[in-house]
């Protein structure tokens, strides 16, 4: 981000540039609005560790105004960046709220970090929406970089963030977007249960912002099947990280039902980034850290206090008020393609329009890959103004 912004009722002025090392840290007072912007600096954006390929455009780093679930102010980060070239679309030049996966839980994997280390691995994509001529937002939700535990997977905060990441790149004035023009939401795994909850929040959260569209893919819209796909595999840090996350974001103390394994496993939780912490905890099973034995799946659904706090994660219940694509493979190894599948006929069945996309890559992270070419073109249909494509009728089948 560039110059540093406050936020007032009246407006966006400039305000004196933080002290070093003090970015992250949120003001006493908070401004007026979600989406108000309270400080920005300039940033960068390398494409590698040795940060040999540096993205030309103009980079922002931004601390905005959201609220948190409880209906709470607070001030979480993000970064935004506007192409240097002009946009050669019709009309003004696109916004897109991009959700990361998951990046991890430490202060220090907050996407605005990484992407100026060059350690970003979702930066491929993130510079085929800039080549495009796009404008893009990228949250670092709730306590990720701020003080705080990350809140991961939570459905309303991580909504609430990818919105309001919209509203501050259109009223940040360094960034030279527009402030009323098109948007759309894009968002892979954890990204794609950000945009899925922004795509159903959207009407009655941000109803000003120009939406056209949500792509939200591999989404984690039922968290205790994901879970237990988790437990016990290659990515087993990601039940980890979701047990610890949605328990800080809901006031709920783990320590009593973790044994001493567990509760050394969940602290360090809170300092490792994903790639580290897969790596680390592959193959761990949630048995091994509970106090009784069992595994963290059968918590989630037995404890009525857990599973009151799952249960309001699920996605597919609330229709989206705008048109949406999912792409999702079939050998998913993190998120079971039937989840993905659930919440488009849940919507579909709300009469919702959606694009589903299924594909057979290998893996998440294939499904990623081969999510990328379908979402861009996606998106150009939707900033052209093109029909949404809308293959309900044959999302049973698929």
């Amino acid at each position: 981000m560039l110059a540093l912004a406050t936020a007032v009722a009246a407006g966006v002025v400039a305000a004196p540039v933080a002290a070093a090392g003090s970015f992250y840290d949120p003001p006493a007072t908070l401004p007026a609005r979600d989406g108000d912007v309270i400080r920005a600096e300039p940033a960068d954006f390398y494409l590698d560790p040795l940060k040999l390929l540096k993205v030309d455009a103009e980079v922002n780093r931004v601390m905005y105004r959201t609220t948190d679930r409880d209906g709470s102010p607070i001030a979480i980060t993000g970064t935004v960046i506007t192409p240097r070239g002009e946009w050669k679309g019709a009309g003004e030049r696109p916004v897109i709220g991009y959700a990361v996966g998951t990046q991890g839980l430490g202060d220090h994997c907050a996407p605005s970090r990484q992407l100026a280390m060059g350690s970003e691995y979702e930066g491929p994509f993130l510079q085929g929406l800039l080549l495009r001529g796009y404008g893009v937002a990228i949250t670092d939700y709730e306590g990720l970089g701020t003080p705080g535990v990350h809140t991961y997977v939570n459905r309303v905060v991580s909504g609430r963030a990818v919105l309001d990441s919209i509203r501050a790149a259109q009223r940040l004035p360094d960034a030279d977007l527009p402030d009323n023009g098109p948007v759309a939401i894009a968002g892979y795994s954890q990204g794609g249960g950000a945009a899925a909850a922004a795509a159903e929040l959207a009407a009655d959260y941000a109803p000003e912002l120009k939406l056209k569209g949500v792509a939200a893919s591999a989404i984690p819209a039922d968290l205790q099947k994901v879970g237990v796909n988790l437990d016990g595999g290659l990515y087993a840090a990601f039940l980890g990280y979701a047990a610890v996350g949605l328990s800080a974001g809901y006031g709920i103390d783990m320590d009593p039902f973790l044994n001493d394994r567990g509760r050394a496993l969940f602290a360090e939780l809170e300092d490792h980034c994903t790639i580290q912490a897969v790596g680390r905890y592959a193959f761990t099973r949630s048995a091994s850290l509970t106090a009784d034995g069992e595994p963290l799946t059968d918590l989630l659904e037995d404890n009525p206090q857990f599973k009151a706090m799952v249960d309001e994660q699920l996605m597919g219940r609330v229709k989206p008020s705008v048109p949406v694509f999912v792409s999702h493979s079939r050998l998913d190894d993190v998120i079971p393609y039937g989840v993905g599948k659930k919440v488009v006929l849940d919507w579909c069945g709300k009469g919702a329009r959606v694009k589903f996309d299924p594909n057979l890559a290998p893996t998440h992270v294939g499904g990623a890959v081969a999510a990328y070419p379908a979402t861009f073109a996606w998106l150009e249909g939707r900033f052209a103004g093109l029909p949404a494509p809308n293959n309900c009728w044959a999302a049973p089948i698929l």
